[in-house]
């Protein structure tokens, strides 16, 4: 798999999620789609009222529901994709990371701790680990499990995990967390490095994502050699209510 081949999956994939259409995110401006559980989407939350944002350095795409899509529409009205990003009622902006298809392929040679593959069935043991939520679900019923991961030792001492949870056919969305004292010396960027090598290996696309003020997992991101891909603004303040958007975008 190379680079454009990745970047066709996940636009396709993201098409599907926010009910565009692939090529639409090399157009420019704003593009507003109406949100809908289509057949194949990612497997994550649909709140409702929805309305979420998303870029990859184009357009805009802006999928929301079809209750609340006038007051949209009417807010965004005459505003740049610049400005939508940056409206008032859109908050919880996340970056979005794909894996640079050279950097990921080398070899590892961190000879300091132990570094182990675990398939699907191996990772749930490790939920008698406290404190690895950035990495580990603790959820046995989630819809998006835990199907490959990279556990860390200092000789017998468990100190780090990376785990892949798949959310569609082709990408798995990867999380990593390793103990406070062992932080800051490489661990979780090489963690990261070889999981996604593995998933590349057996044909899945791992993304990574960051919160817009996690400065420490976006250095992460970047030393496991993640370029940023996307941005997405997941929230907005609609309180679980249509007239309660109404009210507030009165402003």
């Amino acid at each position: 798999m190379n680079k454009a081949q990745m970047y066709e999956i996940v636009r396709n994939q993201l098409a599907i999620d926010y009910n565009c259409k692939p090529d639409d995110f090399f157009k420019e401006g704003i593009i507003i789609t109406e949100a809908k559980k289509s057949e194949g989407r990612r497997s994550l939350p649909f709140i409702h009222p929805r309305c979420e944002m998303i870029t990859m350095g184009h357009s805009v795409i802006v999928n929301v529901s079809k209750d609340i899509m006038p007051f949209v529409k009417r807010k965004l009205n005459g505003k740049s994709k610049y400005d939508a990003m940056n409206m008032p009622f859109v908050y919880g902006l996340c970056h979005y990371y794909l894996p640079d298809i050279d950097k990921v392929n080398a070899v590892h040679n961190d000879t300091s701790y132990e570094f182990r593959l675990l398939e699907q069935a191996e990772i749930r043991s490790y939920y008698k680990y406290e404190g690895f939520k950035n990495a580990l679900q603790y959820n046995e019923d989630s819809l998006n499990p835990e199907i490959l991961g990279i556990a860390v030792f200092d000789k017998d001492v468990f100190i780090g995990i990376c785990c892949a949870a798949k959310d569609s056919e082709k990408m798995c969305q990867i999380g990593v967390d390793v103990s406070s004292e062992y932080r800051n010396q490489h661990i979780a960027a090489t963690a990261v490095k070889m999981l996604t090598k593995e998933l590349l290996d057996r044909g899945l696309i791992p993304y990574y994502f960051t919160d817009n003020t996690n400065l420490a997992s976006q250095r992460t991101a970047a030393a496991a050699g993640y370029f940023p891909a996307w941005n997405h603004s997941f929230k907005a303040r609609l309180h679980g209510k249509p007239f309660a958007f109404l009210n507030y975008m009165r402003f």
